[in-house]
């Protein structure tokens, strides 16, 4: 049962879409530049499209056979869009994921920081960070459901670059698949002042005969706050 109580409010975030931030020398020791932050800072949740695709795409997914094979088989005979209820790992309580998380209908809250990107996810209170302060990707890092993320600014995208994912999440609603050789890159950029764009590519040589790409478009949510939200919570209860 989704639980709408506030839980922590930040105050002044708003300020930072256009206020210049002085950033320090950074953790792994590399001077970062001085000067105003591209502006992603906001309140976003995923925009519906009108005939929104399911897998972000909708050119055909050049998947590997047995990839098809695994689709086909979490897809099922019910719509396109969505795949087996029994099969789907978020209808099982199971983290969504990277990819997957930007398909839940939920508040997602970007905050940047000097030296890293917050994502704040209503959804089960996710938090991701993009580490922007220079340094490379942890080699002792495990295989999780959200990753090892690092990121660099390029004019005003963010340019996001995610391994170490584990292959127990979907891609999309519908069931693609992927292994952990899965490597994920995101461009992040405010197309104006209400709108957000992210870009992925997908790299899985393991699951797709080559890389993909795909878009998801979100909307600017003034005035509001992310909120408590327990995934499963009635499940939890009833135990």
């Amino acid at each position: 049962m989704r639980n709408r109580s506030l839980c922590a409010t930040i105050i002044g975030l708003g300020a930072l879409i256009s206020a210049p931030v002085l950033l320090a020398q950074s953790e792994a020791g590399k001077n970062l530049p001085v000067g105003p932050l591209p502006g992603l800072t906001g309140i976003w949740q995923r925009l519906n499209e009108r005939g929104e695709n399911y897998a972000f795409t909708k050119d055909p997914i050049p998947m590997q056979p047995w990839a098809a094979e695994a689709y086909d088989y979490n897809k099922g005979p019910g719509p396109e869009r969505y795949g087996r209820p029994e099969l789907d790992p978020v209808r099982n309580c199971y983290p969504p994921g990277l990819s997957r998380m930007y398909y839940i209908p939920y508040p997602i809250e970007i905050i940047q920081l000097p030296g890293r990107v917050l994502m704040l996810f209503e959804w089960d209170h996710w938090v991701r960070q993009i580490w922007t302060d220079g340094r490379g990707h942890n080699e002792g890092f495990g295989p999780t459901w959200m990753g090892d993320s690092i990121g660099h600014w390029d004019g005003g995208t963010l340019v996001v670059d995610t391994v170490n994912l584990n292959s127990k999440a979907w891609l999309t609603e519908a069931g693609h698949v992927h292994t952990d050789a899965l490597h994920i890159t995101e461009r992040m950029k405010r197309l104006n002042h209400e709108s957000l764009e992210i870009r992925l590519t997908f790299d899985d040589p393991r699951t797709y005969t080559r890389p993909w790409e795909g878009t998801k478009r979100f909307e600017l949510l003034p005035g509001i706050s992310v909120m408590e939200d327990v995934v499963c919570e009635d499940k939890l209860l009833r135990e």
